[in-house]
């Protein structure tokens, strides 16, 4: 379904698309996918409604209370869900603040805005009631909050802490499966960083690693610890065993077969991961071993130049593809591959994060 933004505005404040005249998504029913406009004149949400099928009809707009840049962002994670599908966080990069949202079946709602404790948010990781946000700007620093019953964001005093440099060029912050460590990627100084998570939601660190290889840019886990990073510089993915901190390199630099590999998603249950090889529009697909070893699977073609994040479900992978403004929409086979059911259009330029429930 090709839709312009615009358009879906006009509906919705015409009232025949009002949340509360049907179930436009829900926390327990179907499911729904997510990304951010990043526009520098008022940052929106962009809903999607997810078929049983896997594919997508715009569902919502809702402005988050901040800006954003205007620009993609050069990150992972700057929509985030948590409370198991209850709540979704975002960045708002231009006016140095984050937002939250409460989800339900009458759709998406804005419960609080709060600064970010530094510049340029660009990526969230949460757990339960505790959320982190990374802070690209200035020397960089990543900042904790408590998310209050009623999606209330309150900065925990003491919780600011910087990364392993100044010059970091930060990517991604994500809890590790346990929730008891959270990672970094530092493109620049080709640093993963870890942090300890202790009691009252303080951290201490960073501890840093070495990147396998340069340009570690966006990761994920396979829900057994096991850690994907993309390593853009030299077009490839390393996996890594992270246990209590520490980082054992599983497979070493496994070639993407393509150009820039920066964001990466993997399924629910592990087997399968993707990453976008950005600079030539391609999707790499790898299956993952149970002690996260890595297996080349081939490429899947887009017509999109560049193509950015991507978000996986059990069946089905989405794919934020900037260079002709759609999220690609595809099934994911039982050996991995991906066979595409559809697009949705009209998205804006600066479009940035994707994530699905």
């Amino acid at each position: 379904m090709n839709i312009s933004w615009a358009r879906l505005t006009t509906i919705l404040i015409s009232g025949s698309l009002l949340a509360g005249a049907g179930p436009v998504l829900s926390a327990r029913g179907a499911g729904a996918v997510y990304t951010e406009s990043n526009a520098s004149a008022g940052n929106q949400i962009l809903v999607f409604h997810r078929a049983a099928d896997g594919t997508l009809t715009p569902a919502q707009v809702v402005a988050s209370g901040g800006m954003g840049t205007g620009a993609p962002l050069a990150s992972q994670g700057a929509v985030a869900l948590g409370g198991d599908g209850e709540w979704l966080f975002a960045v708002n990069a231009g006016s140095h603040s984050i937002s939250s949202f409460r989800v339900h079946a009458g759709g998406l709602e804005l419960m609080d805005t709060a600064d970010s404790g530094g510049t340029t948010p660009v990526s969230l990781a949460v757990s339960g009631h505790l959320l982190y946000v990374l802070n690209q700007g200035g020397t960089g620093n990543i900042a904790g909050f408590w998310v209050g019953d009623h999606g209330e964001l309150e900065m925990i005093p003491g919780s600011s802490r910087a990364l392993s440099s100044a010059s970091a060029s930060a990517e991604e912050v994500a809890f590790s499966p346990d929730q008891s460590t959270l990672v970094v990627s530092e493109k620049a100084t080709q640093t993963l960083d870890t942090y300890k998570v202790n009691a009252g939601g303080l951290v201490t660190g960073p501890t840093a690693h070495p990147s396998n290889g340069p340009g570690p840019y966006g990761f994920t886990f396979t829900g057994r610890d096991n850690l994907l990073v993309t390593e853009a510089a030299i077009n490839a993915v390393s996996s890594y065993d992270l246990d209590h901190g520490g980082l054992a390199l599983v497979s070493p630099s496994v070639p993407s077969d393509g150009a820039a590999p920066c964001w990466i998603a993997a399924t629910p249950d592990g087997r399968f991961a993707y990453a976008t090889n950005a600079h030539i529009g391609t999707i790499a697909g790898f299956s993952v071993g149970r002690e996260g070893q890595l297996t080349f699977l081939g490429l899947t073609t887009t017509a999109s130049i560049p193509l950015l994040d991507v978000a996986a479900t059990r069946h089905h992978l989405y794919a934020l593809a900037e260079g002709t403004h759609q999220i690609l929409e595809y099934q994911v086979g039982w050996d991995g591959s991906l066979t595409g059911i559809g697009s949705t259009g009209g998205l804006p330029g600066s479009a940035a994060g994707l994530v699905a429930d």
